[in-house]
This record gives structure tokens, sequence and C-alpha cells, in this order.
């Protein structure tokens, strides 16, 4: 994961030179100080999916290109074979598998996101991005934040938002929660 992290830190740091973007401005979109967005850039803090995709969605480039280093190529249909899917662990307790990385001007990122549980204490990490957002809970059950409304989501169920609204997840129980998670 962390190689994965600094990675990433990499991309926005040789995206923002290229672009002659002032770190400032980059905190600033995705709603963090520039301390921790300075971290992020040399690996020792990371950046939700939420906002490499604002960043992403500012500058033009692929989230792919930031998450992954390549960019799509595929304009007709791209495949993705069961546990196939270019993966990123985002924190220790957070796996993305995209489920369309090869897909070149997707209008949505389908992820399957497998997040291991954390003590009940933990407080949920929120955020918001544009768009909407659509998640299914594939196995496990989570208890999903929505500004003041908390929802809680087993196997089978699923939730259409604004992701606009603050919104945050954590396990329900001593088991992980797989889901699939498509960002509009």
């Amino acid at each position: 994961m962390d190689e994965q992290i600094k990675q990433i830190g990499e991309r926005l740091r040789g995206l923002r030179d290229v672009l002659d973007i002032p770190v400032e401005s980059m905190a600033s979109l995705c709603g963090i100080t520039v301390d921790r967005y300075e971290k992020m850039e040399r690996g020792e803090a990371e950046l939700s999916v939420a906002n490499l995709q604002k960043i992403a969605k500012k500058y033009g480039v692929s989230l792919d290109v930031l998450m992954f280093g390549e960019e799509p190529k595929m304009s007709t249909y791209f495949l993705t074979r069961k546990g196939q899917g270019q993966t990123i662990e985002r924190r220790r307790a957070y796996q993305y598998e995209s489920l369309a990385s090869g897909f070149r001007g997707r209008k949505a990122d389908p992820f399957i996101v497998t997040v291991e549980p954390k003590p009940a204490n933990t407080p949920k990490e929120m955020n918001s991005h544009s768009g909407q957002e659509f998640n299914m809970v594939l196995e496990g059950s989570m208890e999903l934040t929505i500004g003041t409304k908390v929802l809680t989501l087993s196997e089978g169920d699923s939730v259409y938002f604004d992701a606009t609204q603050p919104h945050g997840m954590r396990t329900v129980g001593d088991e992980h929660c797989k889901f699939l998670a498509i960002i509009f």
C-alpha cells in the first residue's frame, strides 16, 4: 500500500508541476490543509478517491492516470473478469478494485470496495464530491452516513445519493464489507 500511495503522490506532484498549479489550489480543491496535501504528495498521507476524482475532473486527466499511472485505451467496451480489476489499497482498511479502468471517456467510475472492520468508536471519515453515487452491498453490512441520516445496509441492499452531501461509512460487526460503488 505505501508504495502505491507514494506513486499517486508522485503523479499528483507531476501534474501540479506540468500545469503550474500552486499547492494551495490543490489543497483548496480537496478541502484539506496545505500541510496535509504536501504530505500526500510525499506519500506520507493518502487522498480519498473522491478527491482524486475532483482533481481529475478539474484538470482534465483520467482518474486511472492518477490512481494507476495508465491511460485508458478502450472506447467500445472494457471487460473486467472477476477479481481481475486494477486494485489499490487507499489505506490499510480499504481496497478499491476498478471495474472500468481501461475504458476511455467514462461517465462513471465503478469500483468493488472492500473495507475491513475497525473498532466501533473509530470516527467515520466523511467526504463529499460532485455528482452522485450508488452503493450496493455484496458481502457483510455497512453503516452509511449521508448528511445527518445514518443507514444500515446489508447484503443485497443498495442506496443512490447526492454525493455533494457529506458521507462516510464503516463496517457493521467483525466481518469485512464488500460493496459495489459507482461514482457518477
